[in-house]
């Protein structure tokens, strides 16, 4: 199964599953976000803005929103007052880290 997608030829970009991954996971700030929320497991709207250095608020909202839609996050809110909200990742995001500590890895190594 591996070496068949290895092997297959994508005539259109957006076949290539890489591609995807990048579009839809990729960017500044989503692999930022999902590296936080694997090393804190559990945070509130600003505790992940102050982790998040040069980060806009309205900026942080729409990628947890992204990031929700495609289910990697998490959001639960508590019907409290005032309102709690919390972030964590779900299993298909905790799945990302050894991928993401590969390519933490490969940067370091090679993007000095």
């Amino acid at each position: 199964m591996q070496e068949e997608i290895i092997e297959k030829k994508y005539t259109q970009a957006h076949e290539c599953p890489i591609t995807l991954f990048m579009e839809q996971i990729g960017g500044k700030w989503k692999p930022v976000i999902i590296w936080v929320l694997l090393l804190n497991e559990v945070m509130r709207f600003n505790e992940l803005d102050k982790a998040i250095g040069g980060i806009s608020q309205k900026m942080l909202s729409q990628q947890l929103k992204d990031l929700e839609k495609l289910d990697i996050v998490i959001r639960k809110v508590y019907p409290v007052i005032p309102p709690k909200v919390e972030y964590r990742l779900s299993e298909k995001g905790k799945s990302l880290e050894e991928n993401l500590k590969m390519i933490m890895s490969w940067s370091n190594q090679n993007l000095k």
